[in-house]
């Protein structure tokens, strides 16, 4: 009986996104959306404005959605080594960043409804205090955009390999701060043009201007992460690319592939290729190191009993 070590042949399968930096901004932008929430509901409340309550509830529920980013950053930590995932844990930060984006769009829906209700039931507006609290507002949404910026940066491979490098996960966590950056900075308008030009529409007239464009970023993201939740091709070139890789030595031809990917930037590859002159399965791993987004290979070799074609 042969005694093997097996692992030294075993996949690694660690393909989450170990972000710890990205998950303490996280909960610390949590703190101050709260509290922030807090003020501008109540000051909605008091002072008449819709764009302040709008963007107070809009706060709550981006907490919420926040809350979300960092259980899927702690859920994958945490199950990295499960072995009842079988690519690991990797698409867990994606999963969140699809269900933030689901956030964004109630949060849009409810803003657009409340909006279009108070611009056929006005009521008074105190704009001064209003006002202030909305600069608040806005202040604290740039300090958490500027703690979570990372979240929405992308890095480029080799012309071979062009995928982005986001972080979903975090990337919802930016979009919902951005948005409360924004929506603050709407109500600061809103509530400007309402004292000085008696423009009283403007206030539920930004609330449907912000829930407009969440929607569009929301789509956006929900594009993305659907994408890769469904194991769609992660990129028609990185495709092509590596079958002409393959196929580009002696007679290979590549008549199955399959490319998706298994976390935030990690690509697995099953390849099924027909060939007159097999080689080791590791000959054909290394015409793909140029491929770095790569961490699972598999290859499956055909002998053709065909007449070849190279001599």
């Amino acid at each position: 009986m042969h005694i093997y070590n097996l692992s030294k042949w075993q996949h690694e399968h660690r393909f989450h996104r170990a972000d710890l930096h990205g998950e303490r901004n996280t909960i610390r932008v949590i703190l101050l959306t709260i509290a922030m929430m807090v003020i501008e509901i109540v000051a909605g409340l008091l002072f008449g404005s819709m764009a302040l309550l709008a963007d107070g509830w809009h706060m709550g529920t981006h907490a919420g959605a926040l809350g979300i980013t960092v259980f899927a950053y702690r859920y994958a930590r945490r199950n990295a080594d499960n072995p009842d995932y079988s690519f690991g844990t990797g698409k867990v930060g994606v999963l969140g960043g699809f269900s933030s984006a689901i956030v964004l769009l109630i949060v849009a829906l409810v803003m657009g409804i409340e909006s279009l209700q108070r611009i056929l039931s006005p009521v008074q507006i105190q704009f001064n205090a209003a006002i202030g609290v909305a600069i608040l507002g806005l202040l604290v949404n740039i300090v958490s955009v500027f703690m979570l910026q990372g979240g929405n940066q992308h890095s480029h491979g080799n012309d071979a390999d062009k995928t982005n490098h986001h972080d979903h996960n975090l990337r919802a966590a930016y979009f919902h701060v951005f948005a409360d950056a924004m929506t603050s900075l709407l109500a600061i308008i809103a509530l400007t043009t309402g004292k000085f030009f008696g423009w009283v529409w403007m206030d539920p007239v930004m609330g449907i201007v912000g829930s407009l464009v969440i929607v569009k970023w929301s789509y956006g993201l929900l594009r993305d992460t659907s994408t890769i939740l469904l194991d769609r091709v992660a990129n028609q070139e990185t495709a092509s690319a590596i079958r002409s890789a393959i196929e580009a030595d002696t007679d290979n031809r590549v008549v199955d592939i399959h490319v998706w990917i298994i976390g935030s930037h990690q690509m697995s590859v099953i390849l099924s290729i027909v060939t007159h002159f097999p080689k080791d399965p590791q000959h054909y791993k290394k015409l793909l190191t140029d491929f770095k987004n790569l961490a699972h290979v598999t290859v499956e070799i055909n002998q053709s009993k065909d007449e070849p074609c190279l001599v």
